[in-house]
């Protein structure tokens, strides 16, 4: 298998004196979608933010491209290929759909704004929301900010794309329609790490499933080694809790 695009490495976080991860290993290969899965409160969320730096680790190390981006990386380049989609959808309130999907693009990427509203347009289309680009957030629904959110996330042309709870804030109705949309990318062959509560998702659309438990991994393995076959105790308790919802 080629090199690891993302490396974690004895990855440590904690809040004062409450350790949240614990000596986290695990690498995300190029095309691959990993899910990351566990109960609340097992450090899903807070590795998602550490691998994107929006959380500082205590310890260990990430390797972009075989580079510890802790010790004097790039940072500002790292950030810009490892992009994120959030569980709250956090666009700009004051800013239409496609001065959303421009903003970023011009003051990280550089880009002219004829290359960056064509680039914005070709994702928006993407996720069926072209037709929306003069809309504020507020005029649209939970499903479509998040298609925004996602299309945002994609004219940066990242490396990687995390996802953080994606459809925990939508109504159930519009669940499906942000699915269909991650469905689409992890077919188009882009790496996407994901953290969510879809368990038919994930084991529809996953190359890897992380199970996740006290802040440490506990299984990392196929989709149908996981649910078919769990090896942990942990896991088929909350699997058989998961399914039941």
């Amino acid at each position: 298998m080629d090199q690891p695009i993302i490396q974690i490495k004895n990855l440590k976080k904690a809040f004062g004196q409450r350790e949240v991860l614990k000596n986290i290993n695990f690498d995300v290969h190029k095309g691959e979608v990993v899910t990351i899965i566990g109960s609340s409160g097992s450090g899903k969320s807070t590795l998602l933010r550490c691998i994107n730096l929006l959380e500082t680790p205590n310890g260990g190390q990430i390797l972009y491209n075989s580079k510890n981006i802790l010790e004097g990386g790039k940072i500002h380049q790292y950030c810009a290929k490892v992009g994120m989609v959030f569980q709250q959808f956090n666009l700009f309130n004051n800013m239409n759909v496609l001065e959303n999907c421009v903003v970023g693009q011009m003051k990280v990427l550089k880009c002219n704004r004829q290359e960056a509203e064509e680039r914005a347009k070709k994702y928006l289309d993407h996720v069926g929301m072209l037709q929306y680009i003069n809309a504020r957030p507020r005029q649209l629904s939970g499903g479509q900010k998040q298609r925004v959110a996602i299309a945002r996330a994609l004219s940066m042309e990242p490396d990687v794309l995390l996802f953080d709870e994606p459809t925990s804030a939508l109504d159930p109705e519009m669940v499906g329609e942000v699915l269909k949309v991650m469905k689409d990318l992890a077919a188009s062959g882009l790496t996407m790490l994901v953290v969510t509560h879809e368990m038919g998702f994930a084991r529809d659309i996953s190359d890897r499933i992380v199970f996740m438990a006290d802040g440490i991994i506990l299984e990392d393995s196929t989709p149908e080694e996981l649910f078919n076959n769990p090896k942990h105790e942990r896991t088929r308790a909350f699997l058989t809790r998961a399914m039941d919802k």
